[in-house]
């Protein structure tokens, strides 16, 4: 069998920068995935948008470290991954979520974000597409940002095998390899690997995974889809989040890339459990109305394509970051609730302090509040 330092099962938002973070810090690390290249799982059905500005104080660590990798990334790598410092605007149209909004902008700006409530005259001033009719304001921060999914897993992928990583696609693990009471390395359909690390970072296969040692992940699949328009000429700025709930949704969500799509997305309301991936003919037409109400003038905008990926959701919509408390050596990193793309280089940099016993105070908190043995109370607010 070959050795590795750790072996990353997962190819997507998570392994991929997670392998960076690994072979960097100088461990020979290898990743395995069952598809034939990276990303073919929900990174690819990921929209791109990356923000420190979260409900949970771990999430806004390790946000903030992911948004610094993305905002630097062409200076540090050369890649050009269109990443855009667009900020993000939730807006408020009602006073239930304007007070939200507000108590959770104070939140924010305790914690060193850069953010702040805006009225409405002054959103309106800064995205005036936005319908004015009852806007009250929004919580704006101007830092956080949005790139392509696509060219920022290549990217990494890139820089993670000049670092050293050895990728291996098409191969299946099989199943977990232990001796004892430790993880020895993994079994693929093709071979073996040994490793005294293996890093769960499988997505929606996580918890099967996991049952292999007897560990438990509380994680479910949720479906969303999304969609993308023509190129117009740019008219929108931030990342325009709605929180008000609308009929058969939670949430609707957009932006404008940097070539002239708008990018857009929502939350069933309620949720949508399993895996099959087909977009359905009810999407466009829900998603259509709450967005025309929101940003009228695209109304008059062609949509190119829709396309449906799955949320690896957790009780409290929290992810699930830690040791296996059944086998030594199996680490896993799961269930990020949709938000694998935005969090994951500042969780894969987390796992390299964690293999390198280099972690923080504030390592520590993020651990405990992410721990997959902790008991699942109460929700995140924006997730």
């Amino acid at each position: 069998m070959e050795r590795f330092d750790a072996v990353v099962i997962g190819a997507g938002s998570v392994g991929l920068p997670t392998a960076l973070a690994l072979a960097q810090a100088g461990l020979r690390t290898a990743v395995v995935d069952a598809a034939p290249s990276l990303g073919q799982g929900a990174h690819k059905a990921a929209i791109g948008g990356v923000r420190a500005t979260h409900g949970d104080p771990a999430k806004m660590r390790v946000g903030r470290e992911s948004l610094d990798v993305f905002r630097t990334w062409h200076e540090r790598y050369g890649d050009d991954i269109e990443w855009v410092t667009s900020g993000y605007a939730f807006v408020a149209y009602r006073e239930r979520e304007a007070t939200m909004l507000q108590r959770l902008v104070a939140t924010q700006r305790s914690a060193g974000l850069d953010v702040a409530w805006l009225d409405g005259d002054a959103v309106h001033a800064r995205v005036p597409a936005l319908a004015r009719d009852g806007l009250l304001g929004a919580a704006s921060s101007p830092g956080d940002g949005h790139c392509s999914t696509l060219l920022a897993g290549q990217a990494m992928a890139a820089a993670a095998r000049r670092a050293g990583a050895s990728f291996r696609f098409g191969e299946r693990v099989s199943g977990l390899l232990v001796e004892g009471d430790a993880v020895v390395g993994v079994r693929t359909d093709r071979g073996a690997y040994a490793s005294p690390v293996v890093i769960n970072a499988a997505g929606a296969g996580a918890a099967a995974l996991a049952r292999q040692v007897g560990d438990t992940l509380e994680i479910v699949s949720e479906l969303h889809e999304a969609g993308i328009t023509e190129a117009v000429a740019p008219f929108l700025g931030p990342l325009v989040v709605d929180i008000r709930p609308g009929p058969g949704s939670a949430n609707v969500y957009c932006y404008q890339t940097s070539r002239g799509q708008v990018i857009f997305c929502l939350t069933p309301e309620p949720a949508i459990l399993g895996d099959d991936l087909v977009e359905t003919s009810a999407f466009l037409p829900q998603v259509a109305r709450r967005l025309v109400t929101l940003i009228p003038r695209l109304q008059h905008v062609r949509v190119r394509r829709t396309w449906r990926g799955v949320y690896p959701m957790t009780p409290d919509a929290s992810p699930l970051v830690g040791w296996s408390s059944r086998v030594e050596g199996l680490l896993h990193a799961a269930g990020m609730c949709g938000q694998g793309f935005m969090l994951g280089p500042g969780v894969g940099t987390l796992i390299a302090r964690m293999l390198r016993r280099e972690l923080s105070d504030d390592d520590h908190d993020t651990l405990a509040a992410w721990t997959p043995e902790r008991a699942f109370e109460g929700r995140e607010a924006l997730r």
